[in-house]
């Protein structure tokens, strides 16, 4: 069973940028997290990038922006293209520090977006018409390919830019962010998803989980949601589908195995869960998916 955790050198990695083909690279991209922010950008082709429980049909020229700690997943679209390739930025959203003039800073904006239901974070090629984001994402992938001196500051730049632009899109939407920034969170909590996703197979109790992290069952209770927009009980749950969802497309193992292999108490538990989350059973879900998934991947 493997971790849905992708680990990452956020200190000394702070920048990461690529032009995903699918001509060369593994496809399609099995469901994990990091703690990265994500920018992807659609050139060729038609995927499905599922982040958490929203799912966004990418066009060549569409943006989708995945806030850390989301657990995403890209597959091939409704058109089931052979060629997809699209643009791949990842960044450390803390490192953006800035206090400039009136512009409220850029990680606090984006971290009230992520805490707004009502904001999306994924744009159309129509919504970014006059914004040069081909630019700016192909260069954040050139500076880190070349890694010339000081390639770190150019990316930087051009981050700031498309992060503005995700503003101005938002404030036309009616989101405006407010200048207020809240407290980081203690470290304990901040971590204790890598040893949930770690130990989704074992018994997980969320008092347990408080005493990891120092707290007590009430604070550790509002803590969480307030962090991860549900609540403990709920992550645990939604980890566990998720993995399960993995195991139906990617294996064969039968419906007792994924069961245990996920954390279920057992197969009438996993059914109920996933049907709550996803609207069908996991058989529903294999038949429905699993052929046109591995023929998009080249498996037989």
């Amino acid at each position: 069973m493997y971790n849905l955790f992708e680990p990452g050198d956020l200190l000394n990695s702070p920048y990461e940028a690529f032009l995903f083909d699918t001509a060369k690279h593994s496809f399609p991209v099995r469901a994990h997290w990091h703690h990265y922010m994500e920018i992807i950008l659609m050139v060729d082709g038609t995927a499905l990038v599922e982040s958490d429980e929203k799912s966004y049909t990418m066009n060549p020229g569409d943006m989708a922006v995945l806030p850390p700690k989301t657990i995403h997943a890209i597959y091939s679209g409704p058109a089931c293209h052979t060629h997809i390739l699209y643009y791949v930025i990842k960044f450390d959203l803390n490192r953006f520090r800035e206090n400039i003039g009136y512009v409220p800073q850029l990680k606090s904006a984006v971290l009230q977006a992520m805490e707004n239901p009502t904001v999306s974070f994924y744009f159309s090629a129509q919504e970014l018409s006059g914004f040069p984001v081909l630019e700016f994402v192909s260069g954040c992938a050139r500076e880190a390919g070349a890694k010339h001196y000081g390639h770190y500051m150019i990316m930087y730049s051009y981050l700031n830019c498309i992060l503005v632009n995700m503003l101005r899109i938002w404030r036309r939407s009616g989101f405006t962010p407010s200048y207020e920034i809240s407290p980081p969170c203690g470290s304990s909590i901040e971590t204790i998803t890598e040893y949930i996703d770690a130990h989704s197979d074992q018994p997980l109790k969320v008092e347990q989980l408080a005493v990891r992290c120092n707290m007590s069952y009430s604070f550790f209770a509002k803590q969480f949601r307030q962090i991860y927009g549900r609540s403990c009980k709920e992550y645990i749950e939604y980890i566990r589908v998720i993995k399960t969802e993995d195991m139906l497309l990617f294996t064969d193992y039968d419906m007792t195995y994924i069961s245990q292999a996920a954390g279920f108490s057992d197969c009438s538990h996993m059914i109920k869960t996933f049907r709550k989350y996803k609207n069908i059973t996991p058989k529903q879900f294999r038949m429905q998916n699993t052929k046109s998934t591995r023929s998009s991947s080249g498996h037989p």
